[in-house]
């Protein structure tokens, strides 16, 4: 009968020495993961904060060279900080708050600092000057591109300083293939057109907007 009772103990003691290994593996494992999870989401926040802050010091380099220089082509600003690529102008959404420069180029590395011209011509010529901006689901950058509503002013100021005002006429989004919003307008007509992606559904938010004297 001890014999019995002792045994049935001795299980017991091993099902509970089990049971609190499993329990302090799964302690250190969720400590872990959170500890991973805070790390990444701060990581992700400082990257984030040190491209606005490299997008406001180019701003404030482009700014300051342009009230102290003799302006006589875009092209004095090549190479500002960013190889390979010149700012265009300025890109200036007062019921969003954007004020950002616009690089030429088009790629990762550089949308991570500013928007870019993806395709077509100089601001205020007969074309269709598309401008890609990355969404973060905040307030930088075109994040907020989709609470324009038609009619809202959008203003490209080039490096001359000179105001070129666009003003909405159509908001909506296409699959990430579609390519019609940028090859697809009035030949004859001065377009602006500006896109980011929809993070939700991965498809993109183009806004469309037409160049008024």
């Amino acid at each position: 009968m001890n014999q019995i009772l002792q045994t049935s103990l001795n299980k017991k003691f091993s099902n509970f020495y089990k049971f609190k290994k499993f329990f302090r593996f799964q302690l250190f494992l969720s400590i872990f993961l959170i500890i991973f999870i805070v790390s990444f989401i701060f990581f992700n926040k400082y990257k984030l904060y040190e491209q606005e802050r490299y997008s406001s010091q180019i701003l404030s380099n482009y700014n300051i060279t342009k009230l102290y220089s003799d302006l006589k082509s875009s092209d004095m600003f090549s190479n500002e900080n960013v190889e390979g690529s010149h700012i265009i102008g300025i890109i200036d959404i007062p019921k969003l708050g954007i004020y950002y420069p616009v690089f030429s180029n088009y790629d990762d590395e550089l949308l991570r600092v500013s928007p870019c011209k993806f395709y077509g011509p100089q601001p205020g010529n007969v074309g269709n000057l598309c401008i890609a901006g990355h969404n973060y689901d905040n307030d930088k950058f075109f994040s907020k591109i989709s609470n324009l509503n038609l009619n809202d002013e959008i203003v490209i100021y080039n490096n001359f300083n000179k105001k070129f005002s666009y003003f909405v006429f159509d908001i909506y989004e296409v699959k990430s293939d579609d390519l019609s919003p940028v090859y697809s307008y009035d030949k004859n007509s001065r377009q602006l057109t500006l896109i980011t992606c929809n993070n939700l559904n991965n498809n993109r938010i183009i806004v469309k907007a037409l160049y008024k004297t």
